[in-house]
């Protein structure tokens, strides 16, 4: 029941003291979008109890995205839908997969820091397996109905591998009458064409049925000359709503391969500021080309076929069974069952380093001449038709890369089980009281290969033979051979299973009508086994290259590996419901993340530790028709970070690594809300603002100075922790036109300055970002949509070459460097049509 208490009137006085006339003006006026029900969403993440909770009236920090939202923005990836998400800073230049989130300053790359769920359960258990990102096997289309995020609160509590956060896809059901969304989407800059549609009907007997899902067709922003984005997901839902509850059985079938977008070659200005090469676009160009689309590779046990044209391919079966039972008053039995098996192979061409031609030729000039008798010269030449490389200013740079086109494969299949009991009961207050279970069974097979190219820095970069010269000008040998320096650069294979068990427990004390108490606890045990094949070093003994003279390959000998970790983390929680339409919270949260399968099946030696994350948040809610602000602060620890310092030896073609554990922390404020001042405009802004620092970062770092492996003392204590910014934000002003019929938005992102290494040395400079989309309903059952992306064309840089280091980078003072930037300026069109 909704109280009125003696202090709401002071507090809407502070609130909305200004706006009681533009209330009154608009109360019988048509609310923008999601206005009338901002704050009163039913929120099913992050909480296990019988009753309902709206937004809110939570205690913990919750964003939410519905439908609406995600068509005015379109988003071309997962981690493009969170981009708007306070809290969390995305990366999402790399394409549809493979992206990037950080959660509250947690600062591991990929999706280490939240988990993804499809309906409460995760879509990989491990959203941050080696290679194999849960954005890679998960894609968004009309099936979805909204997404709630939780940021940190009791995430942890309830999920596996979510210690900053959960972002839950919520699908679509079918209702009472046949319904149904469609959308037919073109993008010219990209030649992007893609149909998504969903359409659900009842059957009789409570039951209904969904089917959903998508196709596209892309050659890519970045065109690599062939097709980058090609495939599509359908499911099918079987629904029942029944008196005593509901019960849903899905199957999805996901086939598709999306370009992977790595670095590209960039340069500075006489002012300083980031500009791209002569012969390479910084917004439209790729290293990927026709020439290494599909290549043959040589390894000790056969060809290895690379295929870049195919980027991340993922062949994905999954089906769930999911279930929620009132099993007498007050009591609520849920379960939910999933099982889903993938075929991954990331295929991608990662550039290692960039330099002159000369600056190459110097590197290699002793050891190629060395190699082959009589050879008294070398030189770059074009695979593809023999010219010769102009090494003062081919394409108009003179450059080349070193670059690793690599495939890693993996296979994995999981089963997932998550049953909970919830139970609503008065004692001293009212008590909604959960226990569950939860477990996870993983099979995993991981391969890796590479080799190194040579490649020139151009749009669709070609391949490049350094040869050795007589004094005659003829060929008598080669470093490369078919443009590949190196075959077997990298090599792994391994194999492995995870169990996980879980037990956690919650309870929402309402000890009075405005306040509540909130608690949950969660024990889990992972145990992984497996084994790791060793490596050994061959020459496969072709004279004429010294391509294949140092290729990794497996020994043969499996290394055996079976560990087991636990930890138990908890949550504690307040929320003072002070109106019926604001509120404050605070909670204290101990965290982890376990290692996993993963963390082994390239190293059965590997000695990964408990990540133990400790998280203080407070927050002010409020929302009503004029105006929705949700304010948080928070402080995060966390402790035993790994960075994993992986350097490119130009010299031997090969990768050294080192790992480094530290401690860190991040303060700051997050911060959303929406202002309707009149039904024609309205204006949101989310906007994040941090401090996140290394702690205690001091160690010998191994570098090679004058050849000699060295050990250099470092202390990075109290820098800025990688590619986070101080301060993110989005702002977007919204104007809604011909009662609501036409809506026109410019979404403002701005991110402050990085840095790519633990050292701050090398610097990611600060950008602003413009977008806007433009909405006109033709009739209630058909609307068109326009989308304009990075307007003004911004080079904003989202990280540098990991490849180079990321505790001291090797490009830090380079002219000439690697780095990733965002998608050049590209416009897309949508028709929607719904009944």
């Amino acid at each position: 029941m909704k109280v009125a208490y003696p202090v709401r009137a002071v507090v809407a006085a502070l609130l909305v003291t200004c706006s009681s006339h533009a209330l009154a003006q608009t109360a019988d006026q048509p609310a923008a979008p999601e206005a009338e029900t901002e704050g009163q969403d039913i929120i099913v993440t992050g909480r296990a109890g019988a009753g309902e909770r709206t937004r809110v009236e939570t205690s913990y920090a919750v964003t939410t995205i519905d439908a609406d939202m995600l068509r005015s923005r379109a988003p071309s990836s997962v981690t493009e839908t969170l981009k708007s998400v306070p809290g969390f800073w995305v990366e999402a230049s790399g394409g549809e997969g493979s992206g990037n989130v950080r959660a509250r300053g947690i600062p591991v790359d990929g999706f280490g820091s939240i988990n993804l769920l499809e309906d409460g359960l995760p879509v990989q258990h491990d959203p941050a397996l080696g290679y194999l990102n849960a954005d890679q096997a998960f894609r968004v289309d009309q099936s979805i109905d909204r997404i709630e995020v939780v940021r940190g609160g009791p995430s942890s509590v309830f999920y596996s591998n979510a210690p900053g956060g959960a972002v839950n896809f919520i699908t679509r059901k079918p209702g009472d009458e046949i319904s149904g969304v469609a959308r037919v989407l073109y993008g010219p800059t990209a030649d992007l064409y893609r149909v998504d549609g969903w359409v659900g009907a009842p059957i009789g007997g409570g039951w209904g049925i969904g089917v959903g899902g998508f196709y596209r067709n892309e050659r890519g922003v970045r065109d690599p000359g062939f097709t980058g984005n090609k495939g599509g997901q359908i499911r099918a839902d079987l629904h029942g709503d029944f008196a005593n509850g509901s019960t849903t059985i899905s199957y999805k079938h996901l086939a598709d391969n999306a370009i992977f977008y790595t670095g590209i070659p960039l340069t500075k200005d006489s002012e300083g500021d980031i500009v791209g090469l002569p012969g390479f676009d910084p917004h439209y160009d790729t290293t990927a080309s026709a020439q290494v689309r599909r290549m043959t590779l040589k390894s000790a046990t056969g060809p290895v076929d690379f295929r870049e044209d195919q980027g991340t391919r993922i062949r994905l079966d999954q089906i769930s069974w999911l279930s929620d039972w009132q099993v007498g008053d007050g009591w609520k039995l849920s379960h939910r069952m999933r099982y889903r098996d993938s075929n991954t192979v990331r295929n991608g061409v990662y550039p290692a380093s960039v330099s002159t031609a000369t600056a190459l030729l110097n590197t290699y000039r002793n050891q190629v001449i060395g190699a082959f008798p009589g050879a008294t010269s070398i030189q770059l030449r074009y695979v593809d038709n023999g010219q010769a490389f102009d090494v003062a200013g081919q394409n108009g740079n003179g450059d080349v890369f070193i670059n690793a086109a690599r495939p890693v494969t993996v296979e994995e299949s999981e089963l997932l089980n998550d049953l909970r009991l919830a139970h609503r009961f008065e004692a001293a207050g009212t008590h909604d009281f959960a226990v569950g279970i939860y477990y996870a069974y993983i099979k995993e097979t991981f391969r890796r290969y590479s080799a190194s190219t040579i490649q020139d820095v151009s749009g669709n970069s070609r391949l490049l033979d350094l040869v050795a010269l007589n004094a005659a000008g003829n060929v008598v040998g080669a470093l490369t051979e078919n443009g590949v320096a190196r075959y077997g650069s990298e090599f792994a294979n391994g194999y492995g299973s995870q169990r996980t068990v879980a037990v956690y427990a919650s309870d929402e004390w309402q000890i009075a009508p405005g306040f509540r108490i909130d608690g949950g606890l969660r024990w889990e045990k992972v145990s992984a086994a497996g084994a790791q094949e060793n490596s050994r070093t061959v020459n496969l003994r072709n004279a004429a290259t010294l391509a294949d003279d140092s290729v990794l390959t497996g020994s043969g000998v499996f290394v055996p590996y079976s560990r087991t970790f636990d930890r138990l983390g908890w949550t504690l929680g307040a929320n003072w419901q002070f109106m019926e339409d604001a509120g404050l919270f605070a909670r204290y949260t101990s965290a982890f993340r376990l290692p996993s399968v993963g963390s082994f099946i390239t190293s059965a030696a590997a000695q990964p530790v408990v990540q133990g994350i400790d998280m203080w948040e407070a927050g002010l809610k409020y929302s009503s028709r004029l105006l929705s602000l949700y304010a948080t602060a928070f402080l995060t620890d966390f402790d035993s970070y790994s960075i994993g310092n992986t350097r490119f030896d130009t010299a031997t073609n090969s990768y050294t690594q080192q790992t480094v554990y530290t401690d860190t922390r991040a303060y700051g404020v997050e911060f959303e809300g929406t202002l309707r001042p009149a039904p024609f405009f309205d204006f949101t802004l989310n906007a994040t603002w941090q401090e996140p620092t290394f702690r205690n970062l001091a160690f010998n770092e191994l570098a090679t100075v004058n050849g000699v492996q060295t050990l250099i003392p470092r202390d990075y204590s109290g820098n800025q922790l990688l590619r986070v910014p101080k301060l993110a934000l989005r702002a977007t002003p919204a104007v809604n036109l011909f009662d609501n019929r036409f809506r026109a938005q410019l979404d403002v992102e701005h991110y402050t300055r990085r840095y790519a290494d633990a050292a701050n040395t090398s610097t990611l400079p600060a950008y602003t970002v413009l977008n806007a989309s433009v909405r006109l309903n033709v009739t209630d059952q058909i609307s068109l949509w326009a989308y304009g992306d990075n307007l003004t064309n911004t080079i904003g840089l989202t990280e540098g070459n990991p490849r180079a280091g990321e505790l001291t980078s090797g490009q830090a003072n380079d002219l000439l460097f690697i780095g990733r930037p965002i998608l050049g300026r590209n416009f897309r069109f949508a028709v929607d049509f719904k009944f």
